[in-house]
């Protein structure tokens, strides 16, 4: 068969790509063989693919396609999230440049816009994933605000909500005013920021005394409702139960008592704004302070910001810093740099804001989701966010679960009065009318006098069901996909969603199936750049996965990125680890050529044919078992550079070197058969990793049906395998480095044929060691007189007499010089074990590795000794 010289990555992925599509080969149905299950974390439905998504998406692609050939029924729920305020953001923008705003127009025609939005651009990313090899069941694409799914959102709401778990009240949030909704506590990013720390003058009424505050904000002076001092302060004391004046506002307000004032920070006197402040909103409450808030829903300054009124926060603060001043006011200001919360989606600075908002309790339901955790009934890979999660879990508050958007799911909750209760929370508007009239006992009610809450719920609390909501296990808690493929099997994410999601997820199925939603996350590192930066498009030091695999191929940068990913570290982009992932393929590709290229002939194996295939079958059985161990802890990087070395080093650089036939001659047929098995074996290996290069690869090796492709081949089980043999070998490959390095050294030929002198009685892979180092004899059990080239395997002697093209003379001083550099450098070494506080204080395994120095400098100075006598 012709082998074009180069291999092809993007014909070779389109075109099986679209085989594996046609033949339904990722498609699942529930049958007899036992269940593997992945869910995706389903990106943004306006997202494309990134580096983390490919990282991600590749992994559990591995663990997929591993699974299917190991006789699992795989199943990889492919899916998108509604994401809520991108999305909406999106749409804004998106309206904003037709001259359309969204307070112009009605809830439905924006939810138009909103779908007309997510069918033209919510496919992309999934079909990108396509790109990248990923063998989800496509026939399964689930989206979270799809009719079904919503429905199940709305049917757990409704059901907490009955259960006393869901209640409505009046909080403090963090408030994001580009995106014009409330976030969540782990939905804020503090950053350090450079500000001032204001000292205002405060004041005191009825004197001409002033009392100094200090402030970062002073444009909240307006929210302004008290002052605090701690009632230890005796600063402070003839100041208590007086009153002072807001400078500009010039409004009387109460000086207080707490504890909570920091009598070290400022000037021990805080201003207390309950409307903008979390802490001022605990103090207000407590002392029933009034709440003023002087800032509207896009961060400007409302009519209590007086001459302000309509301007923005930031703004505010400098001109206001100017009127103290020009006033008398502000006594100074001075540098101060502060930890500032910011809004994950939109990098706004939060505004803490008072405001209605409907909360999930927290406490009851996350008490067994930590248990499960801490059972190791789901495991962590790494373990260390085990304590990550604990602490999370152990200072839980209750989760806001409203949000001020219209693209999402509309909270169920129906008013039908102006009263605080007014109002009963049912899936739907006909099943709330009837519980409205039974509340009223006023049968006259109808949908007319209804008014649904114009929120929708956090995206979270619609993913947090994911794993079973994909299969409709809410809408059908007992339906044959629901029981045969939940709870799933294994969960990859990014640590940075462990509370958002992971815990969610755990808490929702125990609530609701009574099991854990899965069995093991595998937490992925973040891929950052070289200086260790995120990488994101913002800073554009992100390259395009895309792109990449133009370059690289699919296979080339799958093997790349998994090839420095270990288990929840960070990974430090390189492009040139997609350089040696097409290396890779390069290599494997050359291998697959050289093999094809040999005639068979029908003679037997030879003994150097003999003892490579031997040895190799015992080597791939050994490599099974490890690969194993490794998928097994989820080292899925470890596993990856054991089958990158087995095939480069072992198969490519050995395996086939001591089979390969003379020049001019044919190999066994014998030994091609067996050499096509172990490439096969290898290919189904390397499959998981490299898809479509295994692929094309094994249809080129044989003829193959539908029911043959490689996507559904079965893995080799590790057969038994005799250690001391793979350790013969390995000793063979020193020997013959060590004659390969006398070549190169000393710049003899390879052509030149090599007599070996050495101390053993035997050698147990001779033929391989004379074919492969061309060895024309080896006298064992005999020294040689001759000047010669000699190395040490463990403890055993190996000599080469010196050829006659070399120069003796030169010979001899570069032996002389290796001697003194020895000498010199044992003397260190002896110097350090004669310490007797170094030898007493070390680390064990330290001292024993500087005695094998000592053991391995002296052994070679004493062959050099001997080479210096020869010369």
């Amino acid at each position: 068969m012709q082998i074009s010289e180069k291999y092809n990555p993007q014909e070779t992925e389109q075109k099986w790509y679209k085989y594996w599509l046609e033949n339904k080969f990722f498609h699942s149905e529930p049958n007899d063989k036992p269940p593997y299950t992945v869910v995706i974390p389903p990106p943004n439905v306006t997202g494309i693919l990134h580096m983390g998504h490919m990282l991600n998406n590749t992994i559990q692609d591995v663990l997929v396609r591993r699974a299917r050939m190991q006789g699992f029924n795989a199943c990889w729920i492919p899916g998108t999230d509604h994401a809520s305020i991108a999305t909406e953001a999106k749409v804004v923008a998106k309206l904003k440049s037709e001259g359309i705003s969204k307070s112009d127009i009605t809830r439905e025609e924006f939810l138009k816009h909103a779908w007309e939005w997510t069918d033209k651009y919510g496919g992309t990313i999934l079909e990108q994933l396509k790109k990248l090899g990923c063998s989800c069941d496509w026939d399964r694409t689930r989206f979270t605000m799809e009719e079904k799914l919503s429905q199940q959102v709305i049917k757990s709401f409704v059901d907490l909500y009955n259960k006393g778990l869901i209640y409505r009240g009046y909080r403090m949030v963090n408030w994001d005013p580009e995106a014009k909704t409330n976030i969540s506590d782990e939905e804020v990013i503090f950053k350090e920021q450079n500000g001032k720390l204001y000292f205002l003058k405060y004041k005191i009424e009825g004197t001409e005394e002033f009392l100094s505050v200090a402030t970062t904000r002073p444009e909240t002076i307006f929210g302004d409702t008290a002052v605090c001092i701690n009632p230890n302060d005796e600063r402070y004391a003839h100041l208590k139960g007086k009153n002072v004046i807001v400078p500009i506002v010039n409004r009387v307000i109460p000086i207080i008592e707490d504890e909570y004032v920091d009598i070290e920070f400022g000037t021990g006197a805080l201003k207390i704004t309950p409307a903008h402040d979390t802490n001022d909103y605990e103090i207000g409450q407590k002392h029933q302070l009034k709440m003023i808030d002087a800032l509207d829903d896009d961060g400007n300054l409302n009519e209590h910001g007086l001459h302000y009124a309509g301007k923005n926060r930031f703004e505010v603060r400098k001109q206001i810093a100017k009127e103290l001043e020009e006033n008398g006011l502000l006594l100074k200001a001075e540098d101060y740099v502060n930890k500032v919360g910011t809004s994950e989606r939109t990098g706004a600075v939060i505004e803490p804001k008072v405001s209605v908002q409907w909360f999930l309790k927290m406490a009851d339901i996350a008490q067994p989701a930590l248990d499960v955790v801490m059972d190791d009934e789901v495991k962590f890979y790494p373990e260390k966010f085990k304590n990550t999660y604990k602490h999370w879990m152990e200072n839980i508050r209750d989760w806001n679960i409203s949000r001020q958007l219209w693209w999402g799911q509309q909270i169920p909750a129906f008013y039908y009065g102006e009263g605080e209760n007014d109002f009963v929370v049912a899936e739907n508007i006909d099943e709330a009318l009837e519980l409205a009239k039974q509340k009223t006992n006023n049968r006259q009610l109808t949908t007319d006098n209804l008014k649904q809450d114009e929120d929708a719920l956090d995206t979270w609390f619609s993913s947090w069901l994911w794993p079973m909501s994909v299969f409709d296990g809410l809408l059908d808690p007992e339906n044959k996909e629901i029981n045969y493929y939940y709870p799933t099997s294994d969960l990859v994410t990014g640590p940075d969603i462990i509370f958002f999601w992971v815990a969610r997820m755990i808490m929702a199925g125990l609530e609701y199936r009574k099991e854990v939603p899965f069995k093991n996350v595998y937490f992925t590192g973040i891929v950052r750049d070289k200086q260790r930066r995120k990488m994101s498009k913002s800073l554009g030091n992100s390259p395009d996965p895309l792109e990449l695999m133009d370059k690289y191929g699919a296979d080339g940068v799958r093997v790349g990125i998994l090839l420095s990913s270990a288990a929840g570290n960070d990974l430090l982009f390189d492009e040139d680890l997609m350089l040696q992932g097409r290396n890779f393929m390069t290599k494997i590709w050359s291998a697959f050529r050289l093999i094809n290229m040999w005639n068979h002939e029908d003679k037997p194996a030879n003994i150097a044919d003999n003892q490579a295939i031997e040895w190799f079958e015992n080597k791939l059985n050994k490599m099974i078992v490890e690969i194993d161990q490794q998928f097994e802890k989820f080292r899925i990087s470890d596993a990856l550079h054991l089958i990158y070395k087995l095939i480069w080093d072992d198969f490519c650089g050995w395996y086939l070197e001591a089979i390969k036939p003379n020049y001019g001659e044919g190999i066994s047929k014998e030994v091609y058969d067996r050499t096509v098995i172990f490439f096969e074996e290898l290919m189904k290996l390397l499959h998981p990793f490299m898809p479509f290069q295994s692929e094309e690869i094994w249809h080129l090796i044989s003829e193959r049906s539908i029911e043959e492709a490689l996507v559904i081949a079965q893995q080799k089980k590790a057969g038994a395998f005799n250690d001391a043999l793979i350790k013969n070998f390995e000793t063979a490959e020193e020997i013959i480095s060590g004659v390969r390095n006398y070549r190169q050294t000393k710049g003899i030929s390879p052509k030149e044929i090599v007599e070996v002198y050495t101390s053993a009685d035997k050698f147990e892979n001779e033929a391989v060691i004379k074919k492969l180092a061309n060895v024309s004899e080896i006298h064992f059990g005999e020294k040689t007189e001759k000047p010669s080239f000699t190395f040490l395997i463990g403890s055993t002697e190996v000599s080469i007499p010196l050829s006659e093209n070399l120069d003796l003379g030169e010979e001899k001083i570069k032996t002389e010089e290796e001697l003194k550099y020895l000498k010199g450098f044992l003397i260190s070494v002896d110097k350090k074990l004669s310490n007797e506080k170094f030898v007493a204080n070390a680390k064990p395994e330290v001292v024993d590795g500087e005695r094998k120095k000592q053991k391995d400098a002296q052994d070679k100075i004493a062959i050099l000794e001997e080479k210096l006598k020869s010369l």
